[in-house]
């Protein structure tokens, strides 16, 4: 390797430490690229990389507007309708309450492919049910958080439309390709919680339980569960199934199935049309800000790397081993979840890195983006720093070392199943 590239080596290692501090993501992903390429004498491929990431259409049209959808869902109640009639049948199940519980999380969570989004709505109804069946604070707040991977399978989750992209694939035909895994996580998470809790005695009660009121979810004073509001989240999903496999007239695109969902939203909540139309546009600014600014950060950070000659050298030792490619991209974004609390900056900058050399190492683009982004996202599911876990902890009052305790080992078991199965 050259002089750029263990430059290179240094600043991912500087950028990984600064990730780990908390500092804002996508200002270190973009000065670290920068820096890389102004060394390497070229500024312009950094720039340009920044540019051609933020018209990128179809991953545009796929994350505003599912952002958008997952705004209007709140101001319209519907997501605070569906869990109230989610939760409603499952009361007095004793200590299967914890598996039901992390599988309704995990269908609400494709619904609402925000992890934190998905969390507070659930948490802020099933974890204090969860309390008053005499389970443990550590082991409710754990069973909504297991939950959280639900949005692997969400169309508007960021990693789907950029490996689908990457691939040349429809999106709905690469969540396809991963959904069995995807589910296989899910069943590993509720059935590994379910056991650990168990072995802890979880179902034993806790005198001191309760909940932080000032973190669950208020409804208005006026608030009523709707049944038809409660089906609003699920239209946009409904809408991409049937359409790709069932009823090709009615195929359409993320965003059209995701403004059609809204506006159905809008009609069966009748809410008010100018609110409505200015949180729709909220979440859409929102989703650019925050999803597509990582997506563009990252892409600025891989030209870096380009540039200093490091994925070169990266690349060429993977093409020497098909199992350092399997474990390198299973174990390191993995790693980079649990320590950053985000499975989001490495897992995007992996696949913006050394995914689309996967034919390389005699692997699919498809295989080895889809296994980055699910052990990525299985290694924020077990972080201690992570905003979903910290949330949950708080509205059951217990340390969030106490909670991840319950899902690390669910979680180490499913990265090395995809690793072993994915690629």
């Amino acid at each position: 390797m050259g002089i750029n590239a263990w430059i290179a080596l240094v600043v991912v290692g500087v950028a990984v430490w600064a990730l780990i501090k908390r500092y804002e993501t996508r200002l270190v992903l973009i000065a670290s690229g920068l820096f890389l390429c102004i060394i390497s004498w070229d500024l312009m491929g950094g720039l340009d990389a920044f540019a051609k990431s933020m018209t990128n259409s179809s991953l545009v049209m796929a994350i505003c507007s599912s952002m958008g959808f997952a705004y209007v869902a709140k101001y319209t109640g519907a997501d605070r309708s569906l869990v109230h009639y989610l939760a409603s049948p499952i009361r007095g199940l004793g200590i299967f309450l914890i598996p039901v519980c992390t599988t309704i999380t995990f269908f609400v969570n494709i619904a609402i492919p925000s992890a934190a989004g998905c969390a507070a709505a659930v948490g802020s109804t099933l974890i204090p049910v969860m309390l008053r069946a005499g389970i443990k604070p550590a082991a409710a707040a754990a069973a909504v958080l297991g939950g959280t991977i639900g949005s692997y399978l969400s169309p508007g989750t960021s990693h789907n439309p950029y490996v689908a992209n990457m691939a040349k694939m429809d999106v709905m035909d690469f969540i396809a390709y991963h959904a069995p895994y995807s589910f296989m996580i899910g069943a590993i998470s509720v059935v590994g919680i379910l056991i650990v809790c168990f072995v802890l005695g979880d179902h034993k009660g806790s005198t001191e339980a309760r909940v932080d009121e000032s973190k669950l979810q208020k409804n208005e004073p006026d608030f009523k569960p709707n049944p038809l509001n409660a089906l609003v989240p699920i239209i946009p999903i409904t809408l991409l199934l049937v359409g790709n496999i069932w009823v090709p007239a009615m195929k359409m695109g993320v965003a059209q199935a995701m403004v059609l969902g809204a506006v159905i939203g809008l009609v069966v909540g009748r809410a008010n049309p100018q609110n409505f139309t200015k949180e729709f546009f909220n979440g859409t600014g929102k989703g650019y800000a925050d999803v597509m600014g990582i997506i563009i950060a990252a892409g600025v950070f891989a030209a870096g790397l380009r540039s200093a000659g490091l994925i070169d050298a990266f690349v060429s030792m993977l093409k020497d081993s098909n199992d350092i490619a399997r474990w390198g991209g299973s174990i390191g974004p993995w790693i980079m979840g649990v320590i950053t609390g985000s499975g989001d900056a490495a897992t995007l900058a992996f696949n913006e890195t050394v995914t689309p050399h996967a034919a390389d190492f005699g692997m699919t683009i498809e295989g080895l983006g889809g296994l980055a982004f699910l052990t990525g996202a299985a290694g924020r599911t077990m972080s201690p720093i992570a905003g979903v876990t910290i949330l949950v902890s708080g509205i059951a009052m217990v340390s969030p070392i106490e909670v991840v305790k319950r899902t690390a080992l669910p979680m180490t078991v499913a990265v090395i199943a995809c690793a072993l199965l994915m690629v």
